[in-house]
């Protein structure tokens, strides 16, 4: 919940934002490499071409600060070809189903995907289009992406019924568990659908986790390789307990270090690679909770350079002052925001766990600021935010809701139809590589 509040109350300059995809490969981007006109595959009549390749293998060099030249290509390619390959079967079975994907659910996408990162609104795309990169391979890969889920949910409505019965099952277990240590983990799947190809995924794999180990954004690097549905989630898998993990995984896991990039580890269908982001005991972990509303004034044109703002950014200042001076509470605020903030900015972004906020200036506000009182203009690279404090909290966050159990259970069922749906659609496809070594 908190990613949702800072991709709008960025006290930082918007500008550090963007150094979380900050990369050498702008000057070797626009090096001519291989010949992009060249077939690498026809997928049930659909071809991937080497530009196909290269457009990808450019998106992944400028996200982890990776250099783009011929070798690294090379390195890449095997794996992204194969991804490319699942993706144009996910997207012809979209098709068959008439599933339509809207821009608009691609870009709220986008726009997550940037928030997980600390990044403003825009600033991914920007990015990658000063060093290169075609929006259209990052539209398309989230397109592809979004059309599977919606693909897995149509396939799943008639296979997965989870039921009240089934979800206190779950918590009577979750019970027997209290103070044991469970793990909050980051994942990217690596498939490896032949063993023959198993040394090109973990090459691929040593190249991914280099960068990552490097630097570069964990949450990025899996939205773009990671082959599950936590994907888009930046690879997010949540609080999770040894028992339910892989037993290789489990191993490593329960002995990393918090913030630990794990080797490659062998799972069934590919490879995994696994960030332990916290621990605690199952239970028993208390924590500051604050829930908040906000009134947002956007920007018509990115703020650039704050010592010169435009005519629309002064006013949208002045009117944020304006709101200061007749807010009185909570209350007020909400009904503000209600009457005034455009329609993809709530007023009540949800419980906010006040030590996972970042920047630190921010989490220091929202431990600090007097229940009520509106804070100062919080400036931000798409426009100005003003929000009160309404509530402050100590919770024990360590118990595991019910929505969260049937999110899970529902999760793993998910997952099973996808890899069974997968190895259905390779089965029936009429696949031509022409593509050197893969």
């Amino acid at each position: 919940m908190a990613g949702a509040l800072l991709g709008l109350c960025l006290l930082a300059p918007a500008a550090n934002a963007a150094q979380a995809v900050r990369s050498p490969a702008a000057k070797s981007a626009a090096a001519p490499l291989a010949d992009t006109s060249r077939i690498a595959a026809v997928v049930n009549g659909d071809v991937i071409s080497e530009a196909d390749i290269q457009n990808r293998a450019r998106l992944f060099a400028v996200s982890t600060g990776l250099p783009l030249t011929q070798d690294v290509i090379d390195r890449l390619r095997p794996q992204i070809l194969r991804q490319l390959i699942n993706e144009r079967l996910r997207v012809q079975e979209a098709q068959k189903r008439k599933i339509v994907v809207p821009d608009a659910q691609i870009a709220a996408a986008i726009k997550e995907i940037e928030s997980r990162n600390n990044m403003s609104a825009g600033a991914l795309r920007q990015k990658l289009a000063a060093d290169g990169v075609s929006n259209r391979t990052l539209i398309d890969q989230i397109r592809a992406q979004l059309a599977w889920t919606q693909i897995l949910r149509q396939a799943a409505a008639d296979k997965i019924h989870i039921t009240p019965a089934d979800v206190k099952a779950q918590q009577q277990l979750e019970a027997q568990q209290v103070g044991k240590t469970e793990y909050r983990i980051g994942e990217i799947f690596i498939p490896v659908d032949n063993p023959d190809n198993t040394a090109d995924a973990e090459r691929f794999a040593d190249t991914v986790i280099k960068q990552l180990r490097a630097g570069a954004p964990f949450p990025i690097v899996a939205a773009q390789f990671s082959q599950t549905q936590a994907a888009l989630d930046g690879g997010e898998v949540g609080w999770v307990q040894p028992n339910q993990l892989d037993s290789g995984v489990a191993q490593v896991v329960t002995q990393m270090p918090v913030g630990a990039i794990s080797n490659p580890i062998r799972v069934p269908g590919g490879l995994s690679i696994v960030n332990l982001q916290a621990k605690r005991q199952i239970g028993n972990e208390m924590a500051t909770v604050v829930t908040v509303r906000q009134a947002f004034f956007p920007f018509t044109a990115p703020l650039t350079d704050p010592r010169n703002p435009t005519d629309q950014q002064r006013q949208a200042l002045t009117k944020a002052h304006a709101a200061i001076a007749q807010v009185h509470g909570c209350a007020d605020m909400e009904a503000y925001a209600k009457a005034n903030n455009p329609p993809n900015r709530p007023s009540d972004p949800g419980e906010i766990r006040v030590d996972a906020v970042n920047p630190p200036a921010f989490r220091q506000l929202l431990s600090t600021i007097p229940l009520g009182k509106p804070t100062e203009p919080l400036v931000s690279r798409d426009g100005i935010a003003v929000l009160t404090v309404c509530t402050r909290d100590e919770k024990n966050i360590g118990e595991v809701s019910a929505q969260d159990i049937e999110r899970s259970m529902l999760n793993e069922r998910l997952e099973a139809i996808s890899t069974q749906m997968m190895r259905d659609l390779h089965r029936n496809a009429n696949i031509e590589l022409r593509d050197r070594g893969v």
